[in-house]
């Protein structure tokens, strides 16, 4: 025998059974949300291969291989409704650095505590110690992120965007 609960207490208790909201702050939920209604092309409430396949050619990738798509959404316990997606989202996100450990990080090289390092110097660094640089990924980082006029990149903004996707105004 099925037990009949109120919509208010049913939706209580979904929310109260995850705890993925308290992951984010509201503006980077609504963030979440914003993407998941443009994914969701069907505007059904589930993200599904075929919402994958229309996102994909709205942004000019036309060919997606069945399996791709598959693969993706198998990621994901059971279909995929906004709460499944934010939970994803949080999980992949847990291992990122926070914005001051990646500012903690910069700081070894500055000293003075400027907010910049020569460009050339964070090149060498970055191609001579640990897990090395190639060239490439130089190159893909000081075009995102280019040294201003005297040669100096300002990692603060370089770490803001790292950990919030935008530039600061």
């Amino acid at each position: 025998m099925l037990e009949w609960q109120s919509p208010k207490k049913a939706k209580k208790k979904i929310e109260g059974g995850s705890n993925v909201f308290s992951m984010f702050e509201q503006t980077q939920i609504q963030e979440f949300k914003e993407a998941f209604t443009i994914m969701d092309q069907n505007r059904d409430g589930f993200i599904d291969k075929a919402d994958l396949r229309d996102t994909f050619a709205a942004l000019g990738r036309l060919n997606v291989k069945n399996e791709e798509l598959e693969d993706m959404v198998k990621e994901a316990p059971g279909p995929i409704n906004f709460t499944v997606f934010l939970t994803m989202f949080g999980e992949k996100l847990k291992g990122t650095d926070p914005e001051e450990t990646i500012l903690n990080a910069f700081k070894i090289f500055d000293p003075e505590g400027k907010g910049r390092i020569k460009a050339d110097y964070i090149k060498e660094m970055l191609m001579t110690q640990a897990d090395r640089f190639s060239q490439e990924e130089i190159n893909q980082m000081f075009a995102a992120f280019p040294p201003d006029v005297s040669g100096n990149l300002d990692y603060k903004n370089l770490c803001y965007v790292i950990t919030h996707g935008e530039e600061k105004d």
